[in-house]
């Protein structure tokens, strides 16, 4: 009969497995609250390191994603006032370090002393490479302005030699004239009669369309005419020179992809 009721060293066992695991349980808790706070502990140390780099990198550098936030974030309002204040605070030149894994690491510089060395003093230390002919291709084909070496020597003198004639420095400026006072100085002053509000560079670039597609092609492509038409082949042109800048940003697997597809 006795035997059938547990015993005083049973229920003392029992009694002892339960604050064991009790105790086992708080344990655990406090393991992960620990981990929590060293996680967030080094989620803010990550933050601030960061963020203390835009006063000596220009832009936060964060990791896995660099510097592309920023980018990200500057798209959506207006980039150019974006770029030239980060440049302004940096006298003029800044690293920009995009993910890992990609292609877009840059030095960007509005240095009038950093342009004529490339461009000019040491022009020959910078060519573009194969990579850069290859982005371009698509578009710019092996012209001066994706060529090197004897290729682009060539094409420099044969461009040098057309562009300072005085029959093409007389055909500019009539063209340039043409296109200010029967087409630019109409739309200003139609925008001005109606009260319109007008986007300044679109008429801009499409004055610069206009009067480059009349000098290279002789066509006039009529983008500045009156009502500001959407000309098909200056829509194409701007769609492939986005893409065409979308492949610098692009991994060279996702670009490889692209071309199987």
């Amino acid at each position: 009969m006795n035997s059938s009721w547990p015993d005083s060293n049973s229920s003392s066992l029992i009694y002892g497995s339960g604050s064991f695991a009790r105790y086992g349980g708080f344990l655990s808790f406090f393991s992960e609250i620990q981990m929590l706070e060293l996680l967030l502990a080094v989620v803010v140390f990550v933050v601030i390191h960061c963020l203390r780099q835009k006063s000596r990198q220009g832009l936060p550098n964060w990791p896995v994603l660099g510097m592309l936030p920023s980018l990200m974030l500057a798209l959506r309002g207006d980039m150019y006032e974006w770029i030239s204040e980060v440049l302004n605070r940096q006298n003029g030149t800044f690293t920009f370090k995009g993910p890992w894994f990609t292609n877009l690491n840059c030095v960007v510089t509005s240095d009038p002393r950093n342009l004529e060395y490339l461009l000019k003093t040491k022009f020959s230390n910078f060519p573009k490479g194969a990579y850069f002919r290859d982005t371009v291709r698509d578009l710019l084909g092996d012209g001066i302005f994706s060529a090197d070496d004897e290729i682009w020597q060539r094409q420099r003198k044969t461009a040098s030699l057309e562009f300072h004639s005085a029959k093409f420095r007389q055909m500019t400026t009539d063209s340039l004239l043409e296109l200010v006072h029967a087409r630019l100085l109409p739309v200003l002053e139609e925008s001005v009669q109606k009260s319109a509000r007008i986007d300044l560079q679109d008429i801009l670039l499409r004055l610069t369309f206009d009067n480059v597609c009349m000098i290279a092609f002789g066509v006039d492509p009529g983008c500045l005419s009156p009502g500001l038409p959407e000309i098909p082949f200056a829509s194409a042109f701007e769609a492939a020179t986005e893409a065409t800048t979308a492949r610098f940003v692009t991994p060279n697997s996702a670009l490889e992809v692209n071309e199987i597809l």
